[in-house]
This record gives C-alpha cells, sequence and structure tokens, in this order.
C-alpha cells in the first residue's frame, strides 16, 4: 500500500484550500459548460477552435478539481499549540529587514503545500508567503525577534533581521 504524506497548513490556507475548490465546482464549472454550449452553436465540432478550447480548459479545472480533492483528504490544519510563540516557525507571521537595506518585509511562514494550494488556484503569492522549505525559511526556522540570521541562497548569502514574529491571521 503507497504510503500518504500528511499535509499540513495554516487555517488561512485550509480556507483557501476549501473556497478555491467550491469556485472550481461550481462557478468555473458553470463557466465553461457555457462555454461548451455556446461553441457548439458554432456548427463542426471538428473544426471548431472555440469548442476544443473549452473542451481543454474543462479539462484543466477537473485536474485542479481532483488534485485539490486529494490534497484535503491527507491535509490537517497546524493547531495553535503547535505555533511557537514569538519563533519563526509554521503558522507564524515574520518581518525581516535585509541588514544594510531600510525595508522591512512581512511574510506568512507555511508548508509547501499550501503554496502549492495557491499555484493551482493561479494566485500568486510570493510576496506574502515563505515556505519553510526554502532557503531562507530553513535558514531563518527557530530564530527569535532581534536575531540576526545569515541564508544562504543560489545567488548569495544575505542577512536578515528578525523585526517580529506574530501569529499568522486574515
Amino acid at each position: 500500500m503507497a504510503e500518504t504524506k500528511e499535509i499540513v497548513l495554516t487555517s488561512i490556507g485550509m480556507d483557501a484550500l476549501k473556497s478555491g475548490l467550491d469556485y472550481l465546482k461550481t462557478e468555473k464549472r458553470s463557466e465553461i459548460t457555457e462555454k461548451i454550449k455556446v461553441a457548439r452553436g458554432f456548427g463542426d465540432l471538428s473544426e471548431n477552435a472555440e469548442y476544443d478550447e473549452a473542451k481543454n480548459e474543462q479539462a484543466e479545472v477537473e485536474s485542479k478539481i481532483n488534485q485539490l480533492m486529494n490534497m484535503m483528504k491527507y491535509t490537517r490544519v497546524v493547531g495553535d499549540d503547535e505555533i511557537i510563540e514569538n519563533t519563526v516557525c509554521l503558522g507564524n507571521t515574520i518581518e525581516i529587514q535585509e541588514v544594510g537595506e531600510d525595508e522591512i518585509e512581512t511574510y506568512a511562514v507555511v508548508s509547501p503545500d499550501e503554496i502549492e494550494i495557491y499555484a493551482v488556484l493561479n494566485k500568486d503569492m510570493d510576496d506574502i508567503l515563505l515556505s519553510v522549505s526554502s532557503p531562507v525559511g530553513k535558514a531563518l526556522l527557530g530564530h527569535k525577534a532581534g536575531e540576526t540570521v545569515s541564508c544562504e541562497t543560489p545567488a548569495c548569502t544575505i542577512d536578515f533581521v528578525i523585526k517580529n514574529i506574530y501569529k499568522y491571521e486574515k
């Protein structure tokens, strides 16, 4: 029997999974059904680009629905007891500043699975989410506010000061 991988999400990630799945199953499916209906009205299906495009879109949406439904089977939400106060960990938000820079950047610390869900839903969240498995995420894990942490990235080493840590909430 194949082993299944547990998927750990923040409560916000679980909400995104549920709402994204609901959107795809209801609104998006209805929209595509209408496109197919209209395209059928254009005549010969063997040379109907609109019909082919709508059928391809339908297949893509059904694939996404299946992928998200399979993910949901193995998903659990990170518990409040697992979120370590004032420490960089899954479920917290961090404010970091690159040494020598003025800008403070804010990121929610999430699992790579949570980032994958947003990718499946075509939502670019790179500017607000930080995966615990990314080079920066790995380097920052376990550190506290006020600490300076060196992060080895593929391009270079970057030093960050952790300015603030708090629970990731809507």
